[in-house]
């Protein structure tokens, strides 16, 4: 299936809400069960500087988000940014994440000049590992008891893919 992936606006906040309300996206992400769609709605109406939310969907239904977080006002990581992804438990497997991660690997290489891009992602989640692992994300180690997580600390890996900007 293809996907149209785009720039969030103000207006997603409740698809991507529910996103974030799904047992399966709560399980492979940081974020606390029980989401406002208020928090979604100032999170995409006044996103802080440097980041970018796009959002993948499915005819014009909002069925996956990202977040590209870069680093405009810390001079030393400028060519860096941070990934935190998301994909609706329903359309999990079904290529949604693979659309989300090209549209930012371009924009990042393309159109920002990005050279390292950062992510991190538990051990146990084996289909998002593959899938990071398909964008030349390499695991540069494990953060151990890294978050908490249904009442149990969770490892997670630290990964990144690192473009070299001079060919050299």
């Amino acid at each position: 299936m293809d996907f149209i992936v785009r720039r969030a606006v103000p207006e997603d906040y409740q698809a991507v809400h529910r996103i974030f309300t799904g047992p399966k996206v709560i399980w492979g992400t940081a974020q606390l069960p029980f989401p406002s769609p208020e928090l979604w709605h100032k999170r995409l109406t006044d996103p802080a500087e440097g980041i970018v939310f796009l959002v993948a969907c499915a005819s014009e239904e909002v069925v996956g988000h990202l977040g590209l977080h870069t680093n405009p006002t810390w001079s030393r990581r400028r060519h860096s940014a941070g990934i935190g992804m998301a994909v609706r438990d329903d359309w999990q497997g079904k290529g949604v994440g693979t659309a989300l991660m090209q549209a930012a690997v371009d924009l990042a290489d393309k159109w920002l000049n990005l050279c390292r891009l950062e992510l991190q992602v538990y051990v146990d989640n084996e289909p998002a590992t593959r899938l990071y692992k398909h964008f030349d994300f390499a695991i540069e180690g494990t953060l151990r008891a890294y978050v908490f997580r249904d009442g149990q600390y969770v490892d997670a890996y630290s990964m990144a893919r690192v473009r070299n900007p001079t060919g050299i």
